[in-house]
């Protein structure tokens, strides 16, 4: 097993940071930054997850939510208020897979971390649309600004507020509000990323909600980047 390069690595970030404020669609970059910003956080957040008793269950049963969220027959089975369900019809109103996000963050190869920190790691990556459809912020660029925002309130991480920093800084006043109030409903709420997501999943969305702290998803009007625009 090779110990996690914990270094910072500035200029990769950087560069990947410029690349994907021109193109804010390339997940790849996303990525990039994440991994050359993780530092000890990673490490942190495992820590902190393998402590609780959700986490401690989720370890010893070995889950692999990855393998349920690309189970269509069992999400279509759940009924239709369901999170279940509706993470399905999100993804397929959004023409996404769960195995997309698998792609783009292995693009810059894996290392051998360990079978449970992987497992930690995956979970966090696979979670990402299930926040969209729990907190009710779509994918276009207030939405995801917000989402991430909401997340480093919750468990702090360099590179993911690198990018909601390029966000607030560049994205207008839309932008600068709606990170503002998913940074106080991330304070406010329950951790998404240490969520019992297998066992939310045949709940009415509205329970979930209600469970964790989320209130009633927001209203706004959605701004799309140029290509997501172009792409339709």
């Amino acid at each position: 097993m090779q110990k996690p390069d914990t270094s910072l690595q500035f200029r990769t970030a950087w560069r990947a940071l410029g690349r994907l404020r021109i193109d804010p669609d390339n997940t790849d970059d996303v990525f990039v930054i994440i991994r050359a910003l993780s530092g000890n956080s990673g490490e942190r957040h495992y820590r902190k997850f393998k402590k609780t008793e959700t986490g401690q269950r989720i370890l010893a049963e070995q889950r692999n939510l990855l393998e349920t969220l690309i189970d269509q027959d069992y999400l279509r089975s759940l009924p239709e208020e369901s999170l279940g369900h509706q993470y399905l019809l999100f993804t397929e109103r959004e023409k996404i897979t769960a195995e997309g996000l698998v792609a783009a963050s292995e693009s810059g190869g894996r290392i051998d971390i360990g079978e449970n920190r992987q497992r930690f790691f995956n979970r966090l990556r696979d979670c990402h649309d299930l926040q969209h459809v729990t907190t009710g912020w779509g994918r276009d660029l207030l939405g995801e600004g917000s989402v991430l925002a909401f997340g480093i309130a919750q468990n702090w991480h360099n590179g993911i507020a690198l990018i909601v920093a390029m966000a607030f800084c560049t994205g207008g006043p839309e932008m600068r509000g709606m990170i503002r109030q998913a940074w106080r409903r991330g304070k406010q709420s329950e951790s998404l990323e240490f969520a019992d997501w297998e066992g939310l999943l045949p709940l009415p969305l509205a329970l979930v909600r209600q469970k964790l702290g989320l209130g009633e998803p927001p209203v706004y009007e959605p701004i799309w980047s140029v290509g997501a625009a172009a792409a339709g």
